[in-house]
C-alpha cells in the first residue's frame, strides 16, 4: 500500500484573530494639540501609470504602542531596541465596564500571572470620535496600578487613550518597568467568554518612541 503524505495545507490549523485596532485614516481623531494625520494620494493611475500615498501621522494617533522614551526623560529606548517579543504574551481581559476608577479584584490575583498582556475592556471607545474620549475616560485605581506592577505584567493594553491623566505618574511607572502601554483598542467585547487568547500588537521597526501598530488577538 502507498502511503500519502498530508500536505501543508492539510496539516494546518486554521488561526482565528480578532481585530482589536481603530481604522486609520483622515477621519481617525487625535489628542488636543496634537498634529492631525494627513493621508492623502500622491501618485495616481491615470496621471503617473500607478497609485500611491503619502501618511503624514503623530506616532501617538489611533491605535499604537508606547515606549519608554515617550515619558521618560533619562530613557532613550526606541521601538527597534526592543525584540519583537516584547509585544506579544498570553492575554487576559479585565471586563471593568462602568468602573472609575477601575478597581481591584481578589480574583485578579488568579487570571493574571507575569508576562501577561492585560486588556482592560471599559466600552469607552464607543466615544472615540467624539471629544468626550479624550476629556473624561475612565483611569486605573492606584490599588489596581500597583498591582499590576507587582505582577509584572508585560503589556497594559486599554480601550481608551491611557490608563491615567496628566502628571501619567501611573503611565510612567509602567514604562520604568519595559510594561508597554498599547492605547485606543477597540472590539474588547469580542473577547468576552473566551478562555485563551494571545496578544499581538508588533510595531514598525521604526527609531521613534511610539508606533501604530495593528493590534489583533489570537484564540488559542
Amino acid at each position: 500500500m502507498l502511503l500519502q503524505n498530508k500536505t501543508n495545507s492539510e496539516e494546518d490549523v486554521k488561526m482565528e484573530l480578532i481585530d482589536i485596532s481603530h481604522i486609520l485614516n483622515e477621519d481617525t481623531p487625535v489628542y488636543s494639540g496634537d498634529y492631525k494625520i494627513n493621508l492623502s494620494i500622491d501618485k495616481s493611475i491615470e496621471k503617473d501609470g500607478y497609485c500611491s500615498y503619502v501618511l503624514s501621522s503623530n506616532l501617538h494617533t489611533g491605535t499604537h504602542i508606547d515606549m519608554p522614551m515617550h515619558l521618560l526623560e533619562n530613557n532613550k529606548k526606541m521601538v527597534t531596541d526592543y525584540s519583537i517579543n516584547n509585544f506579544t504574551g498570553k492575554g487576559v481581559l479585565l471586563d471593568v465596564r462602568n468602573e472609575n476608577p477601575i478597581s481591584m479584584k481578589p480574583f485578579y490575583e488568579e487570571i493574571i500571572s507575569e508576562e501577561s498582556a492585560v486588556l482592560l475592556f471599559t466600552g469607552f471607545d464607543k466615544y472615540f470620535y467624539t471629544q468626550e474620549y479624550f476629556l473624561n475616560y475612565p483611569v486605573v485605581s492606584d490599588e489596581l496600578a500597583e498591582f499590576l506592577l507587582s505582577k509584572k505584567i508585560k503589556i497594559l493594553g486599554m480601550d481608551t487613550p491611557s490608563p491615567d491623566y496628566s502628571p501619567f505618574t501611573f503611565h510612567k511607572k509602567l514604562l520604568e518597568n519595559n510594561i508597554f502601554v498599547l492605547e485606543n483598542l477597540t472590539n474588547l467585547q469580542e473577547l468576552i467568554g473566551i478562555k485563551e487568547f494571545e496578544v499581538m500588537a508588533f510595531p514598525l521597526k521604526i527609531s521613534a518612541e511610539a508606533s501604530p501598530v495593528r493590534a489583533v488577538c489570537r484564540i488559542i
